[in-house]
């Protein structure tokens, strides 16, 4: 049950996916150059998360493993306003051939002072443009302190992202 993270480089990825697999926060600092995988454990089932760098040099291979996952998430960096319409414009890419594929949408870090709320991130990336077939989610998200719980809305996307696995597709 592979799921693929994707988003431009900064959003925070990697640290949402420690801190998934944990339950506690860990901050990564380093750019995921290449690929990242972690599997995570539910009572449920296994989750494959594989992430790929989100540098420019990377996306060419980002649609290459999008046919064979159940679902895909995309990290945005709710904070960097200037790059937003460039996150628009890549997943609108992205998914314009499968209709079908699930898309949660993280809005990380929500806890940084100018920040766009939910509504203003899903009018910035035309979320109301992506058609009704598919199953499309927002959630807001961030990676607080070191060492500390993972917030609601961390624990909110990795029950949805469970639940959404072990949907029959």
């Amino acid at each position: 049950k592979q799921i693929l993270v994707l988003g431009l480089d900064g959003a925070g990825k990697t640290s949402i996916l420690h801190s998934l697999a944990t339950n506690h926060v860990k901050r990564s600092v380093a750019p995921t150059e290449g690929f990242n995988a972690i599997c995570i454990n539910t009572e449920d089932c296994q989750m494959e998360f594989l992430e790929i760098g989100g540098s420019e040099s990377l996306r060419s291979y980002w649609k290459m493993y999008l046919p064979k996952v159940l679902l895909l998430v995309y990290v945005v960096d709710s904070a960097d306003h200037a790059r937003l319409p460039m996150a628009k414009q890549l997943l609108h890419q992205l998914i314009q051939n499968n209709s079908t594929l699930p898309v949660v949408v993280l809005a990380n870090k929500q806890d940084l002072e100018g920040a766009y709320c939910i509504t203003d991130i899903h009018d910035a990336l035309a979320l109301s443009d992506i058609g009704d077939e598919r199953k499309m989610f927002l959630i807001g998200t961030h990676v607080a302190e070191d060492g500390s719980e993972i917030s609601c809305g961390m624990k909110d996307a990795k029950e949805l992202i469970g639940q959404l696995v072990l949907e029959p597709q």
